[in-house]
């Protein structure tokens, strides 16, 4: 038999607390802070925290997927997803939700620190003295 867990996740991520919302990771938290912070400094706005895209192939519901985080930076909308380890299943699901929505680029987060990027957006937002 093989012992369970104690609510310890898979990939030993803490889950962290911040503005009354609870993370699974410290990586998303620290992330949302960071985006929070430009929010309120107007250089993204719309922030939005696990945004919903369903995955439906000729009628057949595959999966839902959950981005952490959705928001706008001037004209694009940006969508991240951190991640400290990075699946073949999440690979799977992100190539799958990319085909599904043609205008969507979910962008993979590792530092929370890293500036908003797109392709149509390639000039890194600098933080504002």
């Amino acid at each position: 038999m093989i012992p369970k867990r104690k609510n310890k996740s898979k990939y030993y991520a803490k889950k962290v607390k911040y503005d009354g919302i609870t993370f699974d990771s410290k990586l998303e938290g620290a992330r949302y802070k960071i985006l929070k912070d430009m929010q309120d400094r107007g250089q993204i706005s719309d922030l939005e925290l696990q945004v919903p895209y369903e995955c439906v192939v000729e009628g057949k519901k595959i999966c839902k997927y959950f981005a952490d985080f959705r928001y706008r930076c001037g004209e694009d909308v940006i969508v991240e997803d951190t991640k400290g380890v990075i699946t073949q299943v999440f690979t799977l699901k992100k190539k799958l939700v990319e085909a599904l929505y043609p205008e969507l680029v979910i962008q993979i987060i590792v530092d929370p620190r890293e500036p908003p990027r797109t392709e149509f957006y390639p000039h890194p937002l600098h933080a504002h003295g």
